[in-house]
């Protein structure tokens, strides 16, 4: 089991701190934690919170950034998060 890692990333102008445990809890899985600074929506979460479980292995180190980019890519191509992004560019009146 190798020891847990943070990274920081900016995805579209957002910041972000990725937390990496392999093996957590000495479990077959591997955890992803990814909090948005001042707990911003993202495309994976409403509240700017995530916490993931991977098969152990999918993710390493060195894969990390690249593995949660084309996450937060992915499901900002979905229709959900577009009207999100449209909405917020707009103000409403109610």
């Amino acid at each position: 089991m190798s020891a847990p890692f943070t990274i920081r990333i900016v995805w579209r102008g957002i910041a972000i701190r990725v937390d990496y445990h392999a093996c957590r809890w000495n479990g077959p899985c591997d955890h992803v934690e990814i909090t948005s600074d001042n707990r911003v929506p993202l495309p994976v979460t409403e509240t700017g919170y995530r916490s993931h479980f991977l098969p152990a292995g999918v993710v390493t180190p060195d894969t990390l950034e690249a593995q949660v980019t084309a996450w937060l890519d992915e499901e900002a191509a979905k229709t959900e998060w577009q009207h999100y992004q449209e909405a917020s560019r707009q103000m409403t009146l109610f």
